[in-house]
C-alpha cells in the first residue's frame, strides 16, 4: 500500500508497541498493534475522516513493519515512523480485569498456571516497571527534531502522547517556532513525581491544552496540595490555556484558565471491555473537537465520546468500524450531563 503525501493537518507525536494480553473472559491477544501512538489516532479519526494524521514514533528493525499498511488502511500517515537499526523489545504482556483495568503480568507465571508451553512470541520478555526519566540523556525512543519530516512542519496541530522528560521538555518549543497554533500533551508517568516538581513549568508553559491523569497529577503535587483545582490553577499560571484531568470512569475536570471556568464532564456510559488506550483516545477526540470548534469544553466532550468508543473493544481499530452516527448520538447525549462548578 503506498503511502501518503502532502501535508497532514495535525500531527501525533508518542509510542508504538506490541501487545500481549488476556481478556476477563481468558481470551488470549498475541501480538497486536498498540501503543498511546495508534490509540490517539484513532481517537482523533472518529472525528475526522481526512486528511489523515501523521504519525511520529521510533520503532526498532524487529518491530512488525505489516502494521504499518494497517494504519494506513484506517487513513494514518506513517511517514514519520522511524525504524532504528536495531532490534528494540517494545512487547507488554498484561491481564484485563472485569471493570476493564489491565495489569502488568509475568507471562511465564500465567501460562505455567494453566499448564501451557510460554508462546515463542514472549521468550525472554521482562516486565517494565515505570522509571524516573533522566533530566539530561535522551533514550534510544526519545523522539528528535530530525526525526519529524519537513512536510509535517508545515501544519499547524500536534498532540505530544507520553514520552519522555526531555521529548516533552524540547519539542512544544519546536512546534511553536514553526507556527503551530495547536499544541497538547499528556504527561508521562515517568516525571510525573515530586522529583520533577520544579521542572514542569518547562513542560506546560504556552500548552493549548495539559491532559494528565488524575494519578499523575496527585503524584507531581504530593505534599503541595490535594485539591485538583488547585493544581490546575497552578498548571495554568504557566501560560497554559487549558488543563484537563482525566479520572477514568469518573470521568473528566476541565479548567479553562481564559475565564476561569470549571467543569465537571461524567464518563459517557460505556459498555466498558478495555480501557487500555481510553485515555490517549480521549487525547485524540479532544484535538479533533478543538479545532472543529475551538471551544475547550466542546473539545472534552469529543474526548470523552472517543474515550467511550475505544473502550467498549479489545481490537486496535475497533472504534472505527462503529455504526455511522453513533459517536454524534453520543456527543448530544453527553452535552446534558455536564456540570459548571
Amino acid at each position: 500500500m503506498e503511502k501518503f503525501s502532502g501535508t497532514p493537518q495535525v500531527l501525533f507525536l508518542g509510542k508504538l508497541q506490541r501487545d500481549f494480553f488476556v481478556t476477563p473472559q481468558d481470551k488470549l491477544y498475541l501480538d497486536v498493534l498498540g501503543g498511546n501512538l495508534v490509540y490517539s489516532a484513532v481517537g482523533y479519526k472518529i472525528w475526522v475522516e481526512s486528511p489523515p494524521p501523521g504519525l511520529v514514533a521510533r520503532v526498532g528493525e524487529d518491530y512488525p513493519q505489516q502494521w504499518f499498511d494497517v494504519c494506513r488502511q484506517y487513513g494514518l500517515d506513517t511517514n514519520g515512523i522511524k525504524i532504528l537499526p536495531d532490534a528494540v523489545d517494545l512487547r507488554e504482556f498484561y491481564v484485563i480485569d472485569n471493570q476493564g483495568n489491565k495489569s502488568l503480568a509475568d507471562p511465564v507465571n500465567y501460562f505455567s498456571h494453566l499448564g501451557e508451553p510460554l508462546p515463542r512470541s514472549l521468550l525472554g520478555y521482562h516486565n517494565r516497571e515505570i522509571q524516573i526519566d533522566s533530566k539530561v540523556k535522551l533514550s534510544p525512543l526519545s523522539i528528535r527534531q530530525n526525526d519529524i519530516p519537513n512536510q509535517y512542519l508545515d501544519t499547524t496541530a500536534a498532540h505530544l502522547c507520553p514520552l519522555d522528560f526531555l521529548s516533552h521538555s524540547l519539542l512544544p518549543a519546536l512546534f511553536r517556532q514553526e507556527g503551530f497554533t495547536t499544541v497538547t500533551l499528556r504527561p508521562s508517568s515517568g516525571y510525573m513525581n515530586t522529583t520533577f516538581y520544579d521542572e514542569y513549568p518547562s513542560i506546560v508553559s504556552g500548552l493549548t491544552a495539559f491532559l494528565p491523569s488524575e494519578k499523575d497529577l496527585r503524584n507531581l503535587f504530593a505534599g503541595k496540595t490535594d485539591d485538583l483545582w488547585e493544581m490546575a490553577e497552578a498548571i495554568a499560571e504557566y501560560h497554559c490555556n487549558i488543563v484537563v484531568i482525566n479520572r477514568g470512569i469518573k470521568g473528566q475536570l476541565l479548567y479553562d484558565a481564559e475565564t476561569g471556568t470549571r467543569w465537571e464532564i461524567p464518563a459517557y456510559p460505556a459498555r466498558v471491555k478495555n480501557l487500555t488506550g481510553s485515555e490517549d483516545a480521549f487525547c485524540g477526540g479532544f484535538l479533533a473537537g478543538f479545532r472543529k470548534t475551538f471551544e475547550p469544553l466542546a473539545a472534552a466532550l469529543y474526548g470523552n465520546v472517543s474515550a467511550s468508543l475505544v473502550s467498549e473493544g479489545h481490537e486496535t481499530f475497533f472504534a472505527l468500524d462503529a455504526l455511522p452516527g453513533l459517536a454524534e448520538a453520543r456527543l448530544d447525549a453527553l452535552r446534558q450531563n455536564v456540570l459548571r462548578v
